[in-house]
């Protein structure tokens, strides 16, 4: 039987997968789209002109890269709702304003003026009643040690090089952002919950879960 009729998911629904670096929401949005029959939408690295000038040189390009990440953003999410929806996403577009972009500055490495123009932007073509926000979005969450526990597993050289104390800071960032989020439904799950790579029906009491935020909040939206 197919899970999306099982569980009576909309197969309109556009479901945001966030969370912090490692935490696993690529795994997250692949399982959900298996099991819903849903198209799945990744963040785009490839092609990115601004990527290695940022990485050489923060001060330089940040405020550049966030301006084309939030582009990158906004003309995805309009295709996924030009499509008719049916989609899980890896990553929101709220995150690059409430963590990355405050975090540049924050630390000096985007101007106050740089700052301003970016969110002053972000507000004007995201936060309006114009924009389609996803029916729900999911956050991840764990320890800080659950987290760089898989960090450490997935065993990518750049992330085995990075300080300790980076991943707190943005785990630190990821916890203050969504206990402050309210854009649209957030649905907690918490990762020990849950074994995807090893137990392939740990997705099914997610499905329940998730089928219930959604019609309790579309009926929340009528009403």
């Amino acid at each position: 039987m197919n899970l999306a009729s099982k569980y009576d998911i909309p197969n309109n629904a556009v479901i945001t997968i966030a969370g912090t670096v490692g935490v696993g929401k690529s795994t997250m949005t692949h399982a959900l789209a298996n099991a819903l029959n849903f198209r799945t939408s990744f963040e785009k690295v490839e092609n990115n002109p601004y990527l290695d000038k940022f990485y050489a040189d923060f001060e330089r390009w940040s405020f550049h890269l966030q301006i084309y990440f939030l582009a990158e953003r906004f003309k995805e999410q309009k295709r996924i709702f030009e499509y008719g929806g049916g989609f899980i996403q890896d990553r929101s577009i709220y995150e690059d304003t409430g963590i990355f972009a405050k975090m540049h500055y924050d630390k000096g490495t985007m101007t106050p003026t740089d700052y301003n123009t970016y969110t002053s932007l972000f507000d004007s073509m995201v936060m309006t009643p114009y924009f389609p926000h996803p029916d729900l979005l999911i956050y991840l969450e764990g320890s800080f040690e659950d987290i760089v526990d898989r960090l450490h597993a997935r065993g990518r050289q750049m992330e085995q090089d990075t300080p300790i104390e980076y991943w707190r800071e943005m785990y630190d960032r990821y916890e203050n952002w969504i206990n402050n989020f309210n854009s649209c439904p957030v649905m907690r799950i918490n990762i020990n919950d849950y074994d995807l790579m090893n137990e392939e029906g740990s997705i099914e009491p997610i499905l329940e879960k998730v089928s219930t935020f959604i019609h309790t909040s579309r009926n929340y939206m009528k009403a």
